[in-house]
């Protein structure tokens, strides 16, 4: 099974360094082999063919282009994907941009100036935080749960821009977790076997003994399109 994650790696970087690691966890419960592969940004319109499931990275990329790419690509091929922090960020402007046709659309730390601003500064920043979410019952990542909360670790300043809330439950995306404070902090899209953009940062909770269920649940998919291939 071949999992492109797509960012430019900074070895550095924890959360992408726990990318890594949280897959290995994950496919030793059960029991398969995941053949990894970092997938840059400048690079990801010619290599996401060769993958069974995209993971988007946190992380800042040098080709927000390649990163919406690679987005689309998995969106309109029923490729399971999975975003992370900063893949969560852009996974919503991806949508906006190709469902909702919004033109210029941009991230606020990355492009202020754009006509629309999908990603904007957290009036508190999540960085180096921990947050309870509450799972809609009737989605995709309760059932991945199986509970109606659960705690995860934060490392972002921004998030989605509450102004494009409505017009994005329009077009089909499904808020599909919240904060305490009712703010959005899962996305996820039913028309795709699984399309699932977290704010927070799952792999951070990993562990050899005790991998995350929603990393768990992302191979199981890339394995059923593998297998179906």
């Amino acid at each position: 099974m071949k999992i492109g994650i797509v960012g430019d790696y900074n070895p550095a970087y924890p959360s992408q360094k726990a990318t890594q690691e949280a897959l290995i966890h994950s496919a030793s419960r059960l029991r398969t082999e995941v053949e990894m592969k970092w997938i840059a940004s400048s690079g990801a319109a010619d290599n996401c063919p060769l993958y069974n499931g995209l993971w988007i990275a946190p992380g800042i990329p040098e080709s927000v282009e390649g990163i919406l790419h690679a987005i689309q690509y998995a969106r309109e091929r029923q490729i399971p994907l999975l975003g992370t922090c900063g893949g969560f960020q852009y996974m919503v402007m991806e949508f906006a941009k190709n469902m909702l046709k919004l033109e210029d659309v941009g991230h606020e730390e990355r492009n202020p100036s754009a006509t629309n601003v999908l990603i904007n500064k957290l009036e508190c920043s999540l960085a180096g935080k921990s947050g309870t979410i509450k799972l809609h019952h009737d989605s995709k990542v309760h059932d991945i749960y199986q509970r109606e909360e659960t705690t995860e670790e934060f490392r972002c300043h921004y998030g989605l821009n509450a102004a494009y809330l409505p017009a994005l439950k329009s077009a089909g995306l499904h808020i599909s977790g919240r904060d305490e404070q009712g703010e959005p902090r899962v996305i996820e899209w039913p028309e795709h076997p699984f399309y699932i953009g977290t704010l927070y940062v799952p792999q951070l909770r990993s562990a050899p003994d005790f991998p995350h269920c929603l990393i768990d649940a992302f191979l199981v998919q890339a394995i059923r399109l593998r297998n179906a291939n």
